[in-house]
């Protein structure tokens, strides 16, 4: 459920606290209906909060300051119907606010992951949500460094001046991350142990894992090495965005599917993601579905997003409720 700019939910930023309660009743209700069994909820999409928090601002996609706390509203009703509430947050994207290191860079403000503090307030406001609320899990999406825009370097000449190791710029910005990842993970844990760590990074790992993958190199480019992080155990799930159709040899879902089942060799679980925004037949989603279920590693899917399961589009929900009911134990 994407809050940055109002993708699923509230949809307008002039919506009423009980507008937004309604909008939010609603999706969970079509949720539970087509049995799925948990919300990821976007809480902090840009250095901000949809919960009162006193590290960021109330969110500006919520509109006005609302007069509830939607995060404990949508933990409680999710709950009460039967769902697991996992708080999805961005890490590093900013606001024209924000008093941390920050770059005006392509469409957003980013803020500098080679920044110690910026690492640190991401695992603060975190580790605020979990000692607060009753969530079920933390979740991260493929955003790190930014995805490149108009072919310029992300501008951390400062923080990789500070910088006096051995590595390389392009090893110093994994490095960075994969300190984060490994930190996040262990501050979690260190608060509520059962609460689950996940992450949906790029699809492809690298170009040609495997030999026919072929497109963006999420390791080299926004120094994601996400293989990494499943297999040293810094997450509790791995949930790759696989949205690309099956038939499409160079970026093939079952193959892509395949090879992140093989890279779990601590038997994490894979939780592939998968689009529903993008145009798909109803077979296609279908029979992505049955290939989830059949995988080895494999424990779920997550949808991407909630909007198009309102939407219901060729009669979605059907195929949602078919494909659960075969993976139900």
């Amino acid at each position: 459920m994407a809050t940055v700019n109002n993708g699923d939910w509230p949809s307008r930023r002039d919506l009423s606290s009980d507008q937004q309660k309604q909008e939010l009743i609603a999706i969970l209700d079509r949720a539970a209906a087509v049995h799925v069994n948990a919300i990821f909820l976007q809480v902090r999409p840009m250095a901000d909060a949809f919960y009162p928090s006193a590290l960021e601002p109330w969110s500006q996609f919520l509109g006005a300051t609302p007069d509830y706390d939607p995060l404990a509203f949508a933990v409680q009703e999710a709950h009460a119907r039967g769902l697991e509430l996992h708080a999805w947050f961005n890490p590093f994207r900013g606001n024209p606010t924000t008093a941390l290191r920050a770059y005006n860079y392509g469409r957003f403000v980013w803020m500098d992951p080679g920044d110690e503090a910026v690492r640190q307030r991401a695992l603060d406001v975190i580790s605020d949500v979990v000692r607060r609320y009753d969530i079920d899990g933390v979740h991260l999406d493929d955003y790190f460094y930014p995805y490149p825009e108009n072919n310029g370097d992300f501008p951390d000449e400062p923080s990789w001046q500070n910088y006096r190791g051995r590595l390389s710029r392009d090893a110093w910005r994994r490095d960075n991350i994969n300190r984060f990842v490994r930190d996040l993970y262990a501050s979690v844990k260190a608060i509520r142990p059962n609460v689950e760590v996940g992450i949906s990074p790029f699809g492809i790992w690298r170009p040609r894992h495997p030999r026919q993958i072929r497109g963006f190199d999420a390791y080299a480019k926004i120094y994601a090495d996400s293989k990494l992080w499943l297999q040293e155990g810094w997450v509790d799930y791995l949930a790759p965005q696989l949205y690309w159709p099956i038939e499409k040899r160079e970026q093939s879902f079952p193959a892509l599917l395949h090879w992140w089942s093989r890279q779990d060799i601590r038997g994490r679980g894979i939780v592939t993601g998968i689009s529903i925004n993008r145009p798909a037949t109803r077979a296609e989603i279908a029979r992505q579905l049955a290939l989830v279920r059949d995988e080895r590693q494999s424990v779920g899917f997550i949808l991407f997003s909630a909007h198009t399961i309102m939407q219901n589009p060729d009669e979605f929900d059907d195929v949602l409720a078919r494909a659960i009911g075969r993976l139900s134990p």
